[in-house]
């Protein structure tokens, strides 16, 4: 287990990981949910915070929430981060993660937002670790910017 102080700016609390490393140096992270080890790259570090964010602060049950979902848009399979389903297994919340050093901006939006026309969740949000923007779907199918509970 370990709790990586490279990644200390982050503003999803830190929590411990069981890493190994492989003979070729690579860190790998255990995902219990996925049951399979995962190179941990910037990106899975901020993903497996708001995971445990989500399970911890949050209070959602795991089993409504599914990492790397699969979104097929123009037939083309494309996997969005992390999906969080409500009570009635209805898509809730899409959630949308970025390495620390990639910039919110349109282009993260509109990736969420292409996975979410599939989905359909009533909120998005998207996170680099360092900045969190949350949107709610409008009746008009637009996105406006909405509260997203921080730690």
């Amino acid at each position: 287990m370990r709790d990586n102080p490279k990644y200390a700016d982050l503003i999803f609390p830190p929590h411990s990981l069981r890493c190994r490393t492989t003979a070729e140096g690579v860190v790998q992270v255990w995902v219990a949910s996925r049951q399979r080890w995962l190179v941990l790259t910037p990106e899975e570090e901020v993903r497996r915070r708001v995971v445990r964010y989500l399970t911890t602060r949050l209070a959602v049950p795991a089993s409504l929430i599914v990492e790397e979902h699969l979104v097929l848009l123009n037939g083309q399979p494309q996997r969005a981060d992390i999906v969080v389903f409500d009570p009635s297994l209805r898509p809730w919340l899409v959630v949308e993660c970025k390495s620390p050093d990639v910039p919110l901006g349109s282009e993260v939006l509109d990736q969420v937002v292409r996975y979410n026309s599939v989905l359909g969740a009533s909120q998005v949000v998207i996170t680099n670790g360092l900045e969190v923007e949350a949107y709610s779907l409008t009746s008009k199918g637009t996105y406006a910017p909405c509260d997203f509970p921080l730690p």
